[in-house]
Order: structure tokens, then sequence, then C-alpha cells
């Protein structure tokens, strides 16, 4: 069982005085960084890169990286239909690396027949096989973690996922939508360990507790909790860092600095915490692959899975990156669930159907 060691936050602020801190000594790092963060790359070039993620939440990674290599990284955001693009544009596609913010959608474009094996030894060194994809057609960049967040007044030991169809729970939890990729994922890994018919009747408690119906967001588990309406909820762990880092006074920080955040694992012996990643792949027709490796080296490099960490509050996938000092405090390292992600995605489909078969969102 390894440790997350940094956190994650889709948020759109601007950079704050720790990624400041951590770009301006990124250039210092990488002119004596290992190997991994000088892949083998032509000078200068440029590269196009087709992401599902908030450009603003990697723009820091690719100009750093352009600063390193010289080489331009076109970036086109595509909040849907990543997939039906790719495979419409076909050979004449002018993509060369793929990037999505959940293992699902990973293994999607991979099963669509758009990408390649990677083919990058630097990957390989960092990133621990339960994160990649065994034939090589994917790999993580990082990590959230799937935590509960919970009224400050709460007095709770040890919790489990499956504690939450407790009866004693009833009417004090609070999720968004079971069909978010984010719930099925965890759904999905529920199966995964218990099998059908127990993530069946899980999810049944689970919907028998809600405080509300599954909508909105996980930031408004948080504002619900202080609003009295739930005592628990289920959210990821960058959601933390992006509302303890708004403004003072904010709504938001409100919500951040009003819950403490709890860990929780599955029944199973020595499982852990429920983690999902952004990760990327090698587009199959990529006009400059071996800029695109270069830049996936990067990426996993210790510099970059800093900056990672610093910006967007996520927990690196490569080991001994130091988590930013708002998700130490608030939740610290996570004991992360050592289930590959690919048995993850492997149960998607059969999750989504359970969740609709229980009405879970009605």
């Amino acid at each position: 069982m390894r440790s997350l060691t940094t956190s994650f936050r889709p948020s759109l602020r601007p950079i704050g005085a720790a990624a400041a801190l951590a770009l301006s000594g990124l250039a210092i790092t990488l002119a004596v960084a290992p190997a991994v963060a000088r892949a083998a790359a032509p000078a200068g070039g440029e590269l196009t890169l087709y992401t599902t993620r908030e450009v603003a939440l990697i723009q820091p990674l690719l100009s750093a990286f352009t600063a390193r290599t010289g080489t331009k990284v076109n970036t086109v955001f595509v909040k849907d239909g990543l997939l039906e693009r790719v495979k419409a544009e076909g050979a004449r596609s002018p993509v060369d690396l793929l990037m999505t913010v959940d293992v699902g959608n990973l293994v999607d474009l991979v099963e669509g027949g758009v990408t390649q094996p990677l083919k990058s030894a630097e990957v390989e060194a960092a990133v621990p096989a339960t994160l990649r994809a065994a034939d090589g057609q994917w790999t993580a960049l990082s990590m959230r973690a799937r935590v509960l967040y919970a009224d400050q007044a709460l007095k709770a030991g040890p919790i489990r996922y499956e504690d939450l169809a407790d009866p004693k729970w009833k009417g004090k939890v609070c999720t968004r939508s079971g069909q978010h990729p984010y719930n099925t994922a965890l759904v999905a890994a529920m199966i995964a360990h218990d099998g059908e018919a127990r993530t069946e009747q899980w999810l049944r408690g689970l919907k028998a507790n809600l405080g509300r119906k599954p909508t909105g967001g996980d930031r408004d588990v948080a504002r619900d909790i202080l609003g009295g309406i739930c005592d628990v909820g289920l959210a990821n762990s960058y959601y933390v860092g992006q509302m303890k880092s708004s403004q003072p006074g904010s709504d938001a920080r409100k919500w951040g600095d009003g819950i403490q955040v709890l860990k929780p694992t599955f029944a199973a012996k020595g499982s852990g915490t429920h983690v999902n990643i952004s990760g990327a792949a090698l587009a199959k027709h990529a006009p400059n692959p071996a800029a695109a490796r270069a830049l996936l080296a990067f990426l996993v490099s210790e510099p970059a899975q800093q900056l990672y960490a610093q910006t967007n509050y996520e927990y690196p996938v490569r080991a001994g990156v130091a988590l930013d000092p708002l998700i130490q405090s608030a939740i610290g390292p996570v004991k992360a669930d050592t289930l590959p992600l690919t048995e993850i995605a492997r149960h998607r489909k059969q999750a989504s159907l359970l969740i609709d078969k229980v009405a879970f969102d009605q």
C-alpha cells in the first residue's frame, strides 16, 4: 500500500504565492533535475494536446515545459465528445497527446482505437504499475482522493465507505449525482471489492440516508454541511485546497474552513482510500510522437509533480513529492487503495446501470 503525498484542485483562480515560488524555482530545479525531466525531444518544434481538463489548470506546467525545451504546446479544450472528435479526424488528426480527468475516459480512448503505447522508460520509472495501463496505452499524471467532508463537531473514528449505508446516518449524507464520473468510479470500485449484490444493497442504504437529492458539485457538500442539511458528504480532496485558498470572508473560504475531512477505506482487508486520476495517452496518429513523449516524461518528473501539488492541490503520482501546506494540514497523506485503476474502469458500465436500477438520483 503506497501513500499519496500531494493534492489537487480544479480552480481557475490566479496562481498563488506558493505556486509562483514553485514556478520561479522550476527553472533552477530543471537545470539539475534527473533524466526523467530531460527526455529526448527535438529542440523547438511543437505538439498538439487535446484535453478535457480546463486549460488554466495545466498551463503553468505546459509553460514550464516550453521554457525547458522550446517546444510549443498547442492546447485544445474538448469538454465533451473527445473520442468522437479524434475518431472523426482519423489519420489526419493533428493531436499528439490526449489528456482526461477520469480513468474511465482514458480507457474509452483506448477501446475506441485512437491511442498507441507510450513506450516511455521515464513514465514506467516514475508511475506505479497500479496507476498506468499494463500495455502502456495510458498513464496517470496526478491523483485526487474521494474523501468525506464532515461537520467539525462530529466525533468520528475510522470510517469505511460501506458505513454510509448504516441507518444511523439517515438524513445526514450529501453527495452530487451518482452518475457523475467521480461517484460512478467509486461505485465501480465498490463492485470490484464487494461484488454487485452487496454494492446494490449499499447504494439503496446510501440513498435512504441522503439529506437531499444528489445534485450540485462537491463544494456544495461543504456548503450544505455548514447549512445543517447533512453531517457528512462524499467529495474530492482537491476542493478542500480550493476553498481554503479562497478570499477570506468569501463563502467558499467559510465552507472550507468549516469542515473536517475524513479518509474512508473499503471494508476489504488491506484496502485504502479510493482515488481517481488525471491522465494521458499518446494519440494513434500523433504527428509529433517524440515531443509528446518528452512532455509526458516532464509531467511525471519531480519538479512538474511538485507544480501539480502547489497549483492544483493534487496528489502526485510520483513518490516523495511534498503536499501543499493547505492539504497537509487539512487532510495529510492518504493511503491509496491498491485496487488497479483498470479494475475500476472495467466495472464502470455495471456501476452506472446499478445506480439507475436503484433510482439513486431520483
